[in-house]
């Protein structure tokens, strides 16, 4: 879900933001590392470790939230976790009703997923559809033992019954409100913004 602006938003379409009348930062800098920071240690003592843990990231900002979460395993645990990367495009239950047809990316999973425990990636929780689509991606390379959901931000309004095993933070938003999450590998700076 790329855009062509300086930030990812997510409302639930995958469309690019609006010109933002107004921004509110809910998340500073420090904010997202201290939440990676958290969400690591709870992978950790969710799973008694990281032993047989594949973190994949969804793409476009899960992929480095999960390379970020990677390099805390590492540091905490002294074990270097695979990370993959995963597109859904083409598993998404909106791909004929989109004016404009996105673009494909890759996918890319190092290992056999089959008996993994897979820790899925993404920036924003919002209507559960992406996850719904990246489930059905990832069975498609194998049977996982189990998959987990972590996500950088859940702003809530869930049209199916998914819900994340680990959240940097639980933001209540209104369903016109945009969650833009800013991350220095794609924007150059970390944080996350709502805006109208």
């Amino acid at each position: 879900m790329a855009s062509e602006v300086t930030a990812a938003t997510r409302n639930g379409n995958g469309s690019a933001p609006s010109p933002a009348s107004s921004a509110k930062q809910i998340m500073s800098a420090e904010d997202v590392r201290r939440a990676l920071t958290r969400i690591a240690h709870e992978i950790i003592e969710h799973n008694r470790g990281v032993r047989n843990l594949v973190l994949v990231g969804m793409r476009t900002r899960g992929i480095p939230l999960a390379r970020r979460l990677a390099e805390r395993l590492d540091e905490f645990e002294g074990v270097q976790v695979p990370v993959g990367e995963l597109d859904i495009t083409l598993y998404r239950d909106d791909i004929g009703m989109r004016a404009v047809q996105p673009l494909v990316g890759s996918t890319a999973i190092p290992v056999d997923v089959s008996g993994k425990v897979i820790v899925l990636v993404d920036d924003v929780l919002f209507t559960g559809r992406s996850v719904r689509a990246a489930l059905d991606a990832l069975i498609d390379y194998g049977r996982p033992k189990a998959i987990q959901l972590a996500v950088l931000v859940d702003r809530g309004h869930r049209e199916l019954p998914i819900r994340p095993d680990y959240v940097g933070k639980n933001v209540p938003t209104a369903l016109e409100e945009d969650v833009a999450v800013l991350l220095r590998e794609t924007d150059g700076v970390d944080g996350v913004e709502i805006r109208l």
